[in-house]
């Protein structure tokens, strides 16, 4: 399953190749592909109609960490890639540097620490990677400074709800995946972009090459459905449709463009929901501001625990998200912008 694939692949930021190559071979057939000198993957499927142009983008980085020290009992000291809550750090699994060394993220026993350091949630300036080596010279043998970790999670699902790490954006890439699988009559390019968990990067220097009509960002975003959340503080719920965002950080949606939208997703019956809060950023936030504008829309996929060694999703979610996406592009082809 492509999506299993993604998940469990290692992609931190700025070392997403084995990401692209997952994309990039099962699009092998689908259309012309290109690399750019930052990471960005391009799936280009032309049609006989040269207008209007659409991007589709979704993001193939996940947060993690990278080596920045070795000690000399062989413990790997590391810095944060992305936004990771430190809270959960410790304990668990990692898998370290392309040959995917296993460690475990620890810190001082608890039982040493002093009765204040109890009370405060461990920094990671304070852990440590343990990856059994007997000292540093063993370590250097295994990792080297600057390699990349990333959790160590295997995909897996119960019926509708799958469960695994980078949902963030991986779903995002199953889901553009599938749609550039299907034949449309206009043209499209599927771009899978590096770099957005440290400053949506890759998708400015992306929507500059493509310069598109219209634009559609696929992403994970976080679901707060749980308990101790009340239900008018929720961003997303699991289950009920992809997410229609109107504003975050980066980015303000054009009203007549998400009216449009709406009614397309109304009149096919297509359920969705809206994000309800304006934290963070997409990559649609570079998108939309790139030469004279862009046009677009970006849809996020619910998942609880983003940026976390777990996530959780519905898979009606993601089945909904490619429906509505396809029947824009449908909407798009036979009635322009």
């Amino acid at each position: 399953m492509l999506l299993k694939q993604l998940s469990n692949a290692f992609g931190v930021s700025g070392a997403e190749g084995e990401v692209r190559d997952i994309i990039r071979q099962n699009l092998c057939n689908v259309g012309k592909s290109k690399t750019d000198a930052l990471g960005n993957l391009f799936i280009e499927k032309t049609s006989k109609c040269n207008k209007p142009s659409l991007m589709l983008c979704a993001h193939m980085d996940e947060v993690g960490f990278m080596i920045k020290y070795i000690e000399n009992n062989g413990l790997l000291r590391f810095d944060t890639v992305g936004g990771i809550d430190e809270r959960i750090l410790v304990s668990k699994n990692v898998v370290v540097g392309s040959n995917k060394i296993k460690g475990v993220i620890g810190a001082k026993a608890i039982h040493l620490q002093d009765p204040n350091e109890r009370e405060i949630p461990l920094k990671s300036k304070n852990l440590y990677i343990d990856i059994g080596a007997k000292d540093k010279e063993d370590a250097e043998t295994k990792v080297k400074i600057g390699d990349y970790a990333v959790f160590d999670t295997e995909f897996s699902s119960v019926d509708n709800i799958i469960i695994g790490k980078a949902l963030d954006d991986r779903i995002g890439c199953y889901i553009i995946s599938e749609i550039l699988k299907k034949t449309y009559n206009v043209p499209i390019t599927g771009v899978f972009t590096v770099q957005e968990e440290i400053g949506l990067r890759g998708s400015a220097v992306a929507a500059y090459t493509v310069n598109p009509d219209f634009a559609i960002v696929v992403e994970g975003t976080f679901a707060s459905d749980v308990p101790d959340t009340k239900e008018e503080e929720y961003c997303t719920t699991l289950g009920k449709g992809p997410a229609i965002t109107f504003m975050d950080r980066t980015y303000i949606a054009e009203k007549n463009l998400i009216n449009w939208i709406i009614e397309v997703a109304d009149n096919h019956n297509i359920p969705y929901q809206y994000k309800r809060t304006t934290f963070g950023g997409t990559d649609g936030g570079r998108i939309y501001t790139t030469y004279q504008g862009i046009p677009t829309v970006i849809f996020s996929v619910p998942c609880r625990y983003i940026h976390s060694p777990i996530a959780i999703a519905n898979f009606k979610d993601i089945e909904h998200t490619i429906s509505l996406i396809d029947v824009i592009i449908h909407y798009v082809q036979e009635r322009g912008i």
